[in-house]
């Protein structure tokens, strides 16, 4: 992990959610600033989004934050980043995410999650990038969709090295833990075309 500058974070915006969802936030944006690693996410104010980017930002961090105009213009857009960048379109914000990070964590969240989520882990097997990406199964919040993932093994219609393509940490200081023992991307100034 000595290499990574960044780190996208991918999770959801509500707020009606169990606190310990909302402790693993804080405490993964905590633990990025206090590291020294710059937080790429979503741009938003609310939600998990907005706790991580929350504690970051206090504990001294950069974050990045990269919002479609039609949800900016919903006025959910956090207005104390380090910066913020205000994009046409999901797919802009999407690719942007990308380039601007040497690894990806995913913490609990909605479909919106979800759609980032298979979108990283399907360019990875499709070669697209080899950054590393780390499931945080906070509660088991994951387990379903990871029980999915080996049901597609298990049906032929999905294969994957798992390892190799993912991590599952069950807490964020595993996230931390895995992202230390994870190969370092081959090429991460060169990012391929999405």
């Amino acid at each position: 992990m000595k290499s990574l500058s960044s780190v996208c974070v991918y999770c959801g915006a509500s707020s009606r959610v169990a606190d310990v969802y909302k402790e693993a936030a804080h405490a993964l944006g905590d633990g990025l600033a206090r590291r020294g690693i710059r937080m790429v996410y979503g741009g938003g104010r609310v939600g998990l989004m907005g706790i991580a980017a929350d504690a970051a930002i206090a504990a001294g961090g950069e974050v990045v934050g990269i919002i479609p105009e039609h949800i900016q213009s919903a006025e959910i857009e956090h207005t104390g980043l380090t910066e913020l960048h205000v994009v046409d379109s999901m797919h802009t914000r999407k690719r942007m995410m990308v380039e601007r990070a040497d690894a990806f964590v995913i913490l609990p969240g909605g479909l919106g999650t979800l759609d980032e989520a298979f979108e990283i882990l399907t360019w990875k097997q499709l070669q697209l990038h080899d950054k590393p990406i780390v499931i945080a199964d906070v509660d088991g919040y994951w387990r379903p969709l990871l029980g999915l993932i080996d049901h597609m093994v298990a049906q032929g219609f999905a294969r994957i090295d798992r390892s190799a393509l993912y991590r599952v940490a069950d807490h964020v200081d595993g996230v931390f833990e895995a992202l230390e023992a994870m190969p370092d991307a081959a090429h991460p100034s060169q990012p391929k075309k999405f």
